[in-house]
């Protein structure tokens, strides 16, 4: 987790340092509709890589976005979730896809 002093001063940036990359957004979508293991995020979000995944989830969990639970069975299950925090990132998450279904449709209207 990053301390204060190593985050930006302007909020908007500390935002996009947290969840600016389209995986860690991706996977924050996903986490809005359910609690999902990691085979379930890898098959719904197209084109990333078990890598790129890993180091995802280790970073929003990390930054307490997210929470990881283990199951002890075998072989041990283990689901993600978003944590108190990073519900709070919903409205963000429905304000852009309000603006990309507005912008898709202006697009089709030739409005741009």
């Amino acid at each position: 987790m990053l301390t204060k002093d190593e985050l930006p001063e302007c909020p908007v940036a500390t935002t996009v340092q947290l969840i600016g990359n389209k995986w860690k957004i991706l996977i924050i979508r996903n986490l809005l509709q359910s609690p999902q293991r990691f085979t379930e995020l890898k098959r719904t979000i197209p084109g990333i890589s078990q890598k790129v995944l890993t180091d995802n989830l280790r970073a929003l969990e990390e930054d307490g976005l997210i929470d990881r639970e283990v199951f002890a069975e075998v072989p041990p299950r283990v689901v993600y979730s978003l944590s108190a925090l990073g519900n709070t990132l919903r409205p963000i998450i429905d304000a852009m896809k309000v603006w990309g279904t507005d912008y898709k449709a202006m697009l089709e209207r030739n409005e741009i």
